[in-house]
């Protein structure tokens, strides 16, 4: 029944793409406003590692008592994984109602997927009892669906080039759009950010009397061998690393903690056990998640490694170059190959350059369902950049083709698109 909504749903969407709140805004006055009547909420925009900075908040903040709802995007597997009520993922039940709810409400009027379901999540929220509220922007911020929500604290995740067809082809227009969500007074705390975005983000700030708390400034962060040093004018904390795997996680654990300081500036009691007990406890799939079970496992040889990451962009392929490198430095270091499979829309040569320094070779899939490169497309984007490339029709037939034609054992990293990653993870159990 759900899956039927969600399809009838997907009928509605405007045949073009164009980023205003005057759909939702309408909808929302329908329900009763629900945007309105939720717990205290934190607002996290960026282009990478919000969907992260999200996870390690849940996890501190539940670490203390909490209870958290939580609302992100794109799920991997279940629609449900977008709606976390409660510290739990929406039953099918409620989700079948609020959707319900919305959808009659709406009448058939245009209105995008994703801000029909906002509301949905909206109404779900409101109605259960909670501590505390985590809206992951979907893409902007400016004019994102869940920019109708009045936040207690925002948070903006280092800014890169992403959805450059709606957001701008520069940094400072992207930031511009990013910094969006920032509310008259109301405080936000900074990633790390290039110059450029960093000097829109202060500029916006300044225009609406935020106060600022940027990695660099009013906090930093240091990697230790233990972990990481997370040092503000009030607090000196030594951290255990992470849970999620990757350099790039300090800054993310970094910029959480930095986000607890202002939750207990407002009175939120989250101490520093439940800030250590949450970075242990945090998960995130597909984050540089190593997958040690399931069918695509089992059919690996022994010794090899299987790696999953939704990454698709520049500056995740850096990242995740990062730790190609950091793997190439171990004793006995297991040779990298690539399965990967993008979006028409991302630039797979941009992603793929960084990691072609370190992979022995790749094979391309598509992604079905999706407006995708074509394996010879993806190919094609590989090549432009030097790394030997073979095309495969889906990820089954890369492992058969990369066991049958490499020595084992290897390193075997899946990426280049969330929606890859889900199906993954959907056909490995």
């Amino acid at each position: 029944m759900t899956d039927a909504i969600l399809d009838r749903l997907m009928r509605l969407h405007p045949k073009l793409i164009d980023l205003e709140l005057g759909r939702i805004e309408r909808l929302l006055a329908e329900v009763g406003s629900p945007h309105l009547k939720l717990p205290p909420v934190v607002h996290v925009a960026g282009t990478n590692g919000k969907g992260s900075l999200v996870a390690y908040l849940r996890a501190m903040a539940e670490a203390a008592g909490y209870r958290v709802h939580v609302y992100t995007s794109p799920h991997l597997v279940r629609f449900n994984e977008r709606i976390r009520v409660a510290g739990e993922l929406i039953s099918d039940e409620m989700l079948e109602d609020v959707l319900t709810e919305a959808e009659q409400a709406n009448r058939e009027q245009p209105i995008t997927f994703f801000e029909i379901t906002t509301v949905s999540a909206f109404l779900a929220f409101a109605r259960v009892p909670a501590d505390l509220t985590v809206l992951e922007v979907g893409m902007g911020g400016r004019n994102d669906t869940t920019n109708v929500a009045n936040p207690m604290l925002s948070a903006i995740t280092p800014i890169g080039y992403d959805h450059t067809a709606f957001l701008g082809d520069t940094l400072e227009k992207i930031a511009a759009e990013k910094a969006g969500i920032l509310k008259r007074a109301v405080p936000a705390v900074i990633g790390r950010q290039r110059e450029a975005s960093a000097g829109v983000i202060a500029a916006r700030a300044d225009e609406l009397a935020v106060p600022l708390f940027r990695m660099g400034r009013e906090w930093q962060v240091k990697p230790t061998a233990s972990g990481f040093r997370y040092d503000s004018d009030l607090l000196g904390l030594d951290l255990p690393a992470p849970a999620l795997v990757g350099a790039h996680q300090i800054d993310n654990a970094a910029t959480a903690v930095a986000c607890i300081e202002r939750l207990r500036a407002a009175q939120f009691r989250i101490d520093d056990a439940a800030i250590r007990k949450g970075l242990a406890s945090v998960d995130w799939p597909a984050r540089l998640q190593k997958l040690s079970r399931g069918p695509l496992f089992d059919a690996l040889p022994p010794a090899c490694e299987l790696w999953l990451d939704g990454g698709h962009n520049e500056d995740c392929g850096i990242v995740l170059a990062r730790q190609a490198e950091e793997w190439a430095k171990e004793p006995a270091a297991l040779p990298l190959y690539l399965i990967f499979g993008m979006l028409t829309t991302k630039d797979a040569s941009g992603f793929l350059r960084p990691l072609g320094r370190y992979a022995r070779s790749a094979r391309a899939v598509p992604i079905e369902g999706h407006a995708a490169y074509t394996p010879q497309e993806a190919c094609a984007r590989a090549d432009e950049v030097g790394l030997d490339c073979l095309p495969a029709s889906d990820v089954g037939a890369a492992l058969e083709d990369l066991l049958a034609t490499q020595p084992t054992p290897m390193r075997i990293l899946i990426c280049g698109s969330l929606y890859l990653a889900g199906t993954v993870l959907a056909r490995n159990g």
